[in-house]
């Protein structure tokens, strides 16, 4: 698709036109890769189109795990290191990692989805447990000691802000009154983590009524009513709930908004001793896909890709599935002991249909999913900078929609900057998830250009290609009430021969509380199975 033809298809604006090559050889290459949307619409089908589904192999195991997202993935790894072998993980697409998957672009690694781990505190020792048998960690005297290889080199982040690149992402407070109100929401938030107490994962902490209190208004309400206005605050919060929840402070919880920096590094605003400080994160080019493509390599055989479940059933001594195999197109059907649904809870209540417990039901009508944009852009050397720090890992523009991009070679340890993929995130407002879907990727990739043109005009000379992942799903919004949701509580318990692993019985999307959820199903199972035999 050529640049003209882009534009006549709606997609550029003055801005954008002024920003494209005037050599009419230019050609913009790239495309969606990533999901298979029409898979996971099959889960449309009427159960009359389901009936119909005869015929086709008949296979056993002893638990099924449906999804090979970080939850999934973790609850096999769980059964495996206890000896039950007999597993089976059905993966809708063709790799697992769910959200946490890679992609490559000109021999260069870059990530899909979720592109960082923070370090677990000591509320997560099944997390660091997984960082030390992967080598990212070891014990040393007493401590935890990381592999410097895999934390995030400097500079880590950078803001553009005013014309010129500043090191971190809060921007300077500049009267009196910014710099107090910034004082008083560290302050709240330390007195948040010590009264109430915040962790990840968030349900290794006691739920308290202080908790549901924050839970039961929006972060926006809440910080009205400290008189925390500021506009550079204000920003920098809306930031990071889009960064961690998908969905800005006026659409998520106070609770939310506080366990982002209570349950980590807290906050730390300019002037303070720990404001230069940097939380340590892990990193990869491919993001999170360094761990979950290890886990499920030592899961080997036991997970089947490119199989779309279609409807679960559950009678007195098995769980019964069907799938539609999508390489040969044709169905199969599997019957397991007992079933892990490692899906979003909307996907699971649509498998289990008529049969799904009042819990599920309740839970997915309360849960809302934020739509994500990813961008891998290839480019062929480094892009000319402006004044102020250095191209850091992580890259934001103060005040625009997009989340800023991270650089896939920043943890290369090149003398010389040169070709690299930055990789662009944009959570997106849920009224687009449909235009998401139907808008071609050329479209979204000139309405990220329109966001970062004034940053890096020079970015199209330097492009090589584009390559777009849409999330429709990509994760579940913490609104004011579902943390609290009795429901969701109640799934994280066994239904009979069916158990429920996903983020999403947290009310928020990241891989700690995911690897946490399919570890916690695998633990039961394990006494569940290790009873039956020695009864």
């Amino acid at each position: 698709m050529r640049r003209r033809d882009v534009l006549q298809a709606g997609a550029g604006s003055a801005l954008l036109a002024a920003c494209a090559p005037r050599s009419s050889a230019f050609e913009l290459k790239g495309g969606w890769v990533g999901a298979k949307v029409e898979r996971g619409h099959r889960l449309r089908q009427s159960q009359p189109e389901l009936s119909a589904l005869q015929g086709g192999p008949i296979r056993r195991t002893q638990t099924l795990i449906i999804g090979g997202g970080v939850a999934g993935l973790a609850c096999a790894r769980g059964l495996a290191q206890a000896g039950i072998d007999d597993v089976a993980i059905l993966e809708l697409e063709d790799e697992a990692g769910g959200n946490s998957r890679g992609h490559q672009m000109g021999g260069m690694a870059c990530p899909l989805g979720a592109h960082y781990l923070p370090l677990p505190g000591p509320e997560a020792p099944a997390i660091s447990q997984l960082l030390e048998e992967l080598g990212l960690s070891r014990q040393h005297l007493g401590r935890t000691v990381f592999d410097e290889r895999h934390l995030c080199h400097s500079p880590q982040e950078r803001l553009l802000f005013q014309g010129q690149w500043l090191e971190g992402l809060l921007p300077p407070a500049e009267t009196a009154e910014a710099k107090t109100q910034y004082q008083r929401f560290a302050r709240a938030v330390a007195e948040a983590k010590q009264h109430l107490g915040f962790a990840i994962p968030s349900r290794s902490q006691r739920w308290q009524p202080g908790h549901a209190d924050l839970d039961a208004q929006t972060f926006a309400h809440w910080l009205d009513g400290q008189g925390l206005v500021d506009a550079g605050l204000r920003w920098y919060l809306d930031y990071c709930c889009r960064d961690d929840f998908g969905a800005d402070a006026a659409t998520v919880s106070a609770w939310a908004g506080i366990h982002y920096f209570a349950s980590r590094h807290g906050f730390h605003p300019p002037g303070s001793d720990e404001s230069t400080e940097r939380e340590a994160v892990l990193t990869w080019p491919e993001g999170n896909a360094w761990l979950t493509r290890r886990m499920a390599q030592a899961l080997g055989e036991r997970i089947h890709c490119g199989l779309t479940v279609l409807r679960v059933e559950s009678a007195r001594h098995e769980v019964r599935a069907l799938v539609w195999n999508e390489a040969s197109q044709s169905p199969e059907h599997w019957v397991a002991q007992a079933l892990v649904l490692a899906t979003p809870l909307f996907v699971a209540k649509r498998l289990l249909g008529d049969a799904a417990p009042a819990a599920l039901r309740s839970a997915a009508d309360q849960l809302r999913y934020a739509p994500w944009l990813v961008a891998n852009l290839q480019l062929k050397g480094p892009l000319l900078q402006r004044v102020g720090a250095p191209p850091a890992w992580d890259n934001v523009i103060y005040g625009r929609e997009s989340l800023g991009y991270v650089d896939a070679m920043h943890q290369s340890l090149r003398p010389q900057p040169g070709p690299t993929v930055l990789t662009a995130y944009w959570a997106l407002p849920q009224a687009r998830r449909t235009e998401l879907y139907q808008q071609p990727w050329s479209f979204w990739f000139w309405q990220l250009l329109q966001q970062w043109s004034d940053a890096h005009p020079d970015l199209l000379q330097q492009l090589e290609r584009a390559d777009l992942m849409r999330w429709g799903h990509a994760m579940s919004i913490p609104v004011p009430g579902l943390r609290s949701s009795e429901a969701l509580a109640s799934l994280c318990e066994a239904h009979g021969r069916i158990h429920f692993a996903h983020s999403d019985l947290a009310s928020y999307s990241v891989f700690e509380e995911a690897y946490s959820a399919g570890h916690r199903v695998a633990s039961r199972l394990k006494t569940k199975f290790h009873g039956s035999s020695q009864a």
